[in-house]
C-alpha cells in the first residue's frame, strides 16, 4: 500500500505546520513557541491526552485506538541549530543565529500529520504514544525524558524514529539490525611544561613536543589495540599551543573525537588513551590531563523491530525503495537513550537532492511529509492491529 489517501489530502496543512515551524527556530530545551503550537494542533485533532513539560519543552500525546493493547511510542525532534540561515525563502527563520538546519521541523510536521490521521481512524487496538522531543542537537533531549520516567509513566513497549537523509533517493528508507550511528565521546588534553626562549629549549619542558607525541600514539589505538574488524573512529581535531616563533609556550591542548559501535571498543579506546597521555607525559618531562567525556551512546536497532519497520517501509514505498541492511553512520543520534530503553528502530528517509544536515543552505522537501506520516501511521496499524 502507497502513502495513505487521507494523508495526502491534507499534505498541505503538513506543508504549512513545517514552514511556520520553520520561521520559529528554537534550540535545546528551550523550545516554548514550538512546543505551544505543537500543543495547539494536538488540540485540534482532538488527541486522548496531552502531557508536557517533559524535558522542559517536550511532549507526550496519547491517542486510544480500539479495544486492549500496549503502547507503541513514535518520536519526532524539534529543536533547530545555531546557524544563520542562507535559503532565502519566504519562510525563513525569523530568530537571528537560528534555523532548522537538520530538518526536525519535518520530522515533526510528518508525526502531526500520522497523529490527525490516527485520530480520525484509530485503526488500531492499544495505544499510541507521540514523543515530541527537544534538545536532540545539545543536551540529550531523549535523555533527559527516559530519566523523567517517559517509558513507564507511558507503558511503552516499543519505540521509533525517523530522520529524514539529503542526497540520498527521494523516499527511500535505510536501516539495519543492531548498530545503526555510533556513540560519540569528546577528549581533550591539557600539557603542562615549562616555557621558555625558544633558542634554549634545553632550559624548557617542551609541551609542544610532548603534544606531537601524544597525538601520533594516539593514532595506533586504532591500527594496533583494538579489533580490525571493529568500526572506530579517533581523530584529533584541534591543537592549540605558543603565541611567537621564539618562546616555547608553557602549555598545549588537544582536542579530538572518537566513534564506536561497541561499548568494549570504547572502553578500550578510553583506558589506552589515558595510558598513552601519562606514559608520553612522563617520557617528556611534562604533565598531562585527559579528560575524556562520554556522550550519546550507540544507536542500537533491535533486529526484530527493525526487520518490522522495514517490512511496513516497503508496503508504503515498494521493495526496490529499502535497504534493511544499511551501513552504520559515524554521527550520532540521542534516539539512543530510548532504545536502550525498549526495543525498536531508527531509520533514514531519503530526500533527494539539496544541500546536506547543518548547512545554511539546507531546507526540508515537504513533499517528504507526507511519507513520513505514512510510514508511522501504517506501523502502527500493523503492530496493533483492530482485534477481529
Amino acid at each position: 500500500m502507497p502513502i495513505v489517501n487521507r494523508i495526502a489530502d491534507f499534505s498541505a496543512d503538513m506543508t504549512e505546520w513545517r514552514q511556520h515551524l520553520h520561521t520559529i527556530p528554537e534550540l535545546s530545551f528551550d523550545c516554548p513557541k514550538t512546543a505551544a503550537f505543537i500543543k495547539e494542533r494536538l488540540q485540534e485533532f482532538g488527541v486522548d491526552e496531552i502531557h508536557d513539560g517533559i524535558a522542559q519543552t517536550g511532549i507526550v500525546a496519547i491517542i486510544n485506538g480500539r479495544g486492549e493493547g500496549p503502547t507503541v511510542g513514535l518520536r519526532a525532534d524539534f529543536d533547530a541549530l545555531p546557524i544563520e540561515e542562507e535559503t532565502g525563502v519566504d519562510y525563513a527563520s525569523t530568530h537571528p543565529g537560528k534555523m532548522h538546519a537538520c530538518g526536525h521541523d519535518g520530522h515533526t510536521a510528518m508525526l502531526l500529520g500520522a497523529a490527525k490521521y490516527m485520530v480520525e481512524t484509530r485503526n488500531f487496538s492499544g495505544r499510541v504514544a507521540l514523543i515530541f522531543q527537544p534538545a536532540e542537537e545539545e543536551g540529550g533531549g531523549a535523555q533527559v525524558m527516559c530519566q523523567e520516567g517517559m517509558m513507564d509513566r507511558f507503558a511503552i513497549k516499543e519505540v521509533y524514529g525517523i530522520h529524514n537523509f539529503p542526497g540520498a533517493e527521494f523516499g527511500a528508507f535505510f536501516t539495519t539490525p543492531g548498530p545503526i550511528m555510533a556513540a560519540v565521546d569528546m577528549f581533550t588534553i591539557t600539557v603542562n611544561g615549562r616555557g621558555g626562549h625558544g633558542a634554549m629549549p634545553h632550559e624548557t619542558a617542551d609541551p609542544v613536543v610532548a603534544a606531537c607525541g601524544m597525538v601520533q600514539a594516539i593514532q595506533t589505538i586504532v591500527s594496533r589495540n583494538t579489533p580490525s574488524a571493529s568500526e572506530k573512529v579517533v581523530s584529533v581535531t584541534q591543537i592549540h599551543t605558543g603565541s611567537a616563533s621564539n618562546i616555547v609556550p608553557d602549555t598545549a591542548m588537544i582536542n579530538g573525537t572518537v566513534r564506536t559501535f561497541d561499548k568494549d571498543v570504547q572502553a578500550l579506546i578510553k583506558r589506552r588513551m589515558a595510558e598513552i597521555v601519562a606514559g608520553q607525559a612522563a617520557s617528556y618531562g611534562v604533565e598531562a590531563v585527559l579528560e575524556y567525556e562520554a556522550g550519546y551512546p550507540a544507536t542500537v536497532n533491535a533486529a526484530d523491530q527493525a526487520a518490522f519497520a522495514a517490512n511496513v517501509a516497503r508496503k508504503v514505498v515498494g521493495d526496490s525503495k529499502v535497504d534493511d541492511s544499511f551501513p552504520k553512520v559515524a554521527g550520532s543520534e540521542d534516539f539512543a537513550y530510548m532504545l536502550e530503553e525498549r526495543p525498536g528502530a531508527y531509520l533514514f528517509l531519503g530526500a533527494g537532492e539539496g544541500a546536506g544536515l547543518h548547512h545554511p543552505k539546507y531546507n526540508f522537501n515537504d513533499e517528504l511529509a507526507p511519507v513520513g506520516a505514512s510510514f508511522f501511521a501504517q506501523l502502527v496499524e500493523q503492530i496493533q492491529p483492530v482485534a477481529k
